[in-house]
């Protein structure tokens, strides 16, 4: 069997390792000349634009996924009339306009932090009369990792926060005073069987995510439940197959949905090692109609995103439960270079080796 994969990315590279082991080649599609993916895949270099570069893409693949869900939707729509690709594109169009995402979920009866859709200076100060200060102004579309977007504390922030993101759709929200963000990644078969990891806790930093604790400590029966519910509404509405992210904003004893990835997710990467079967290997096992694996948790795991640079390999390995995963990139500020997960048998022991690993990235251990 041989699947495609939209973009040559990490995740990319990542979903093709855990691909192998099946007895599964890849091809991906990307534009650039050099991409994380091409040393475990066929890499067809081509704009996802490009019809002739994807009639050749699609050539011979038993079905097609994506790692990034900016891919445009009416390429994900051509392809699909001529190869299965999963998750549908129905997941692609919610997945990449805020406006979207947020109204299909509260049709679902899904919370979501109030919002508004702004395309003027006008709209934007109605907007604010409405929602109320502090919030936050995204564009709709795109915007990654703190990108495209700003915090409105007060009336003194509009104008320079017009100048900066306005001429573009764009989407107010209402500031959350979370007491932590959660995030529930679930996996659909092409069957509709649906399986759940535990809800994983993130901390982020001037936008991006820096650490993921697997399980998150303090999660009720009940909160779990919950994210899973959310989840279970999403991928059935959508006919969804393969793995689904849903971040999440926990306020008391409830969740509001922040938005959604419809692909394999940076807070999952613990799985590698951390759980029965890695989100990578489930959302293969999906699309290729493979029946799906446990999603058990091994003990107790962190995981450490490296941002722009990464540590001496050898010193990461002298370290009991350290698994250091580069991903082929040039070092550049604020870039995702790699991650690191950390797993352990208990808390305690886990948080021993955190604060070393920690220590390698100079950063405080307490």
């Amino acid at each position: 069997m041989e699947l495609g994969i939209l973009g040559g990315g990490q995740l990319g590279r990542m979903l093709a390792l855990a691909g192998h082991p099946l007895g599964i080649t890849f091809r991906v599609l990307e534009p650039a000349a050099e991409c994380p993916a091409s040393v475990v895949a066929t890499h067809l270099r081509g704009e996802y634009e490009d019809y002739q570069s994807l009639y050749h893409f699609c050539q011979g693949l038993d079905a097609i996924t994506y790692e990034f869900e900016n891919v445009p939707v009416e390429t994900a729509r051509w392809l699909a009339q001529r190869v299965p690709v999963y998750p549908p594109p129905a997941a692609l169009e919610v997945g990449q306009d805020r406006i979207v995402e947020k109204t299909f979920f509260e049709n679902l009866n899904v919370v979501v932090p109030p919002f508004a859709a702004v395309n003027s200076r006008e709209e934007l100060d109605a907007a604010i009369l409405r929602i109320g200060l502090p919030a936050v102004l995204k564009t709709t579309r795109f915007g990654y990792d703190g990108k495209g977007q700003t915090v409105l504390k007060s009336s003194a922030d509009v104008d320079s926060a017009w100048t900066t993101l306005g001429g573009r759709p764009l989407i107010l929200e209402g500031f959350v005073k979370f007491d932590r963000e959660l995030s529930i990644l679930g996996v659909r078969s092409r069957a509709g069987e649906l399986v759940f990891y535990p809800l994983v806790q993130n901390v982020h930093r001037e936008g991006i995510l820096r650490v993921s604790t697997a399980p998150a400590s303090g999660v009720s029966r009940e909160l779990q439940h919950k994210a899973e519910a959310i989840a279970s509404k999403a991928m059935n509405a959508l006919d969804y197959v393969g793995v689904l992210a849903v971040e999440l904003f926990q306020v008391g004893d409830e969740l509001l949905v922040n938005e959604m990835a419809p692909r394999v997710h940076n807070s999952g990467h613990w799985t590698i090692e951390g759980a029965e079967t890695s989100q990578f290997e489930n959302h293969i096992r999906a699309v290729a109609g493979l029946p799906l694996g446990p999603t058990t948790p091994i003990g107790f795991s962190v995981m450490i995103n490296l941002i722009g640079t990464w540590p001496d390999p050898a010193t990461v390995a002298s370290i009991p439960g350290a698994h250091l995963h580069l991903y082929g990139k040039i070092a550049r500020a604020n870039r995702k270079v790699g991650h690191i997960t950390v797993r352990a048998d208990s808390e305690g022991e886990l948080l021993e080796r955190v604060r070393r690993v920690r220590k390698l990235q100079g950063e405080p251990t307490t």
